[in-house]
């Protein structure tokens, strides 16, 4: 039988809840148990598509097009799990079925409310993730006393009179602040948070501290006594050098014992070997020469806007034994060329809008023209295309359709299958797509097969058209989606290394796992480094 695991907030947001969830993931895998795992977000929109990276960070696309949380990001990389539309809940997707349902009489006459029928729907979703599987850890967003996050608690609050006692825990992570006033770390807003969620009906089994620094026995007492949680349950998650550290400090307390005497479970097995051995090669990078990577993008205010690119980046620089420093350069900025001169790589990643295009541009054509090793994502791959029409083509109006509508010389074109579509939800190209990479090319030799799948999420294509006029000054189409014709990859001829990709290949790196793009560019930037 499948037990489920409540991770909730308390006092502030974006405490960690994502990274102890899937560290608590990872922790349960290594003892042999199959673990899945769920994120639920209670804001109305139906999916985070539509939202603002500012707004609520990257957008993370799963293999089967789900738009969602970048907490989906660290479940993928932390289990080595391809996540989907089962494993994001949000309360617009819980309203849309229910409302649906309602209108089509699947309600009998009934008077449709939040208890039974809405908490019903979400108790679907959480018995879903958890078929076939040990263990569904299920994070709930916010923070505990938000209005919006009250449907959620009292689903979850249900599970466990529905089922054994030991097959429900419920987990809270809190905040314990350090006052450097008065040199004190203060345990009453954790004191508080868990009385509020006391008064929803749930009692936590579990408290995760989140501190600057290791609490002290004292202040773990304390907190098992205003709490009524055992003392060797109350784990505290000090500030950790990487992420990826929190499962071993979580692991020295005995959490996973913890989580599996709470919940009748018993494993003989023990294998965190691989984690144990990313995690050494990744303080040994982290010690040695670093590798400045510029990431000229539009949405730099906010490092999440990015988490999946960075993350990746990470990966192939672990992997190639070197450190990596990231320059978020701005290219509004009038001095931005100045730090391109300084990096041993540049990324454009994706976005949208028209806003920072010229610079993005510039950026560009300076990595062209100095031989710096280049990686366009998405957007970036066709500011790379646009770039190359003006200036090495000569077609100097060339533009996208997108910011240009009225351009002689659309490099970048709206698809065919976008023409039309009127609702800006969950309609872009979107998930994962076949590509098919020619052989003698750079991408053949990066990826090292003819046939990959990438994630995908927009709705303008470089505009094949033109794919003659590119090849013959240099710019070769090194992969191609088939089935409509697509050009996923182009590099160019006579550079080191100039590669523009319309998927996005960060959200399939792994830790254990690097994506074969990101080793290849960072192993590009260490070699332009030593010239």
């Amino acid at each position: 039988m499948t037990r489920y695991i409540f991770v909730t907030g308390g006092v502030v947001s974006s405490l960690g809840k994502g990274i102890t969830a899937a560290s608590i993931g990872r922790l349960l895998k290594a003892h042999g148990l199959s673990v899945n795992i769920v994120k639920c977000d209670p804001y109305i929109n139906v999916d985070a598509g539509t939202m603002a990276p500012f707004q609520h960070g990257e957008v993370f696309v799963t293999d089967d097009g789900a738009e969602t949380d970048l907490d989906l990001g660290y479940y993928e990389r932390f289990l080595g799990i391809d996540t989907g539309r089962t494993n994001i809940v949000t309360t617009g997707q819980i309203y849309q079925s229910v409302i649906a349902r309602e209108r089509e009489g699947g309600y009998l006459g009934q008077t449709v409310q939040v208890i039974p029928h809405i908490t019903d729907e979400i108790k679907k979703r959480f018995v879903k993730a958890g078929e076939g599987f040990d263990i569904a850890i299920i994070e709930i967003g916010g923070t505990v006393g938000d209005i919006e996050s009250l449907p959620f608690l009292e689903a979850a609050r249900q599970m466990r009179p529905d089922r054994m006692r030991n097959d429900v825990l419920y987990l809270h992570v809190t905040l314990v602040p350090y006052l450097s006033a008065s040199d004190e770390l203060k345990t009453k807003p954790t004191q508080h948070s868990v009385n509020k969620l006391r008064e929803i009906g749930i009692d936590p089994d579990v408290i995760v501290c989140r501190a600057e620094k290791p609490l002290a026995k004292d202040i773990k007492n304390k907190i098992a006594l205003f709490t009524s949680v055992p003392r060797e349950a109350v784990i505290d998650c000090p500030d950790s050098p990487s992420i990826y550290d929190v499962p071993f400090a979580l692991k020295a307390q005995g959490l996973d014992e913890q989580i599996m005497m709470l919940l009748r479970l018993r494993s003989a097995k023990w294998d965190f070997e691989e984690w144990t051995e990313f995690t050494q090669r990744r303080r040994a990078a982290a010690a040695a020469q670093p590798v400045r990577i510029a990431i000229a993008g539009k949405y730099t205010k906010l490092k999440d806007s990015y988490k999946s690119l960075v993350e990746a980046i990470q990966h192939g620089c672990t992997a190639n034994g070197v450190k990596a420093e990231l320059d978020y350069v701005d290219v509004e900025e009038a001095d931005f060329k100045a730090r391109l001169a300084r990096a041993d790589g540049l990324i454009v990643p994706g976005g949208f809008g028209d806003r920072g295009i010229d610079g993005k541009l510039e950026a560009v054509r300076f990595a062209r023209e100095h031989k710096l090793p280049f990686l366009g994502i998405c957007l970036g791959m066709q500011c790379a295309t646009i770039e190359f029409a003006r200036n090495v083509l000569g077609l100097k109006r060339a533009h996208s359709a997108e910011f240009d509508p009225k351009t002689p010389h659309p490099v970048v074109d709206l698809m065919e299958a976008q023409k039309g579509v009127k609702n800006k939800g969950g309609t872009m190209r979107l998930g994962a797509w076949p590509c098919s990479v020619k052989s003698g090319t750079l991408a053949h030799k990066i990826y090292g097969s003819a046939n990959i799948s990438e994630r995908h999420r927009h709705r303008y294509e470089f505009n094949p058209k033109y794919a003659a006029q590119y090849e013959k000054k240099g710019m070769k189409i090194s992969g191609v989606n088939k089935q409509i014709n697509l050009p996923e990859i182009v590099e160019l001829k006579d550079h080191p290394w100039f590669v523009g990709v319309q998927f996005h290949p960060e959200f399939k790196s792994r830790p254990l796992m690097p994506h074969p793009l990101f080793f290849s560019f960072v192993a590009a930037a260490v070699k332009n480094k030593k010239k």
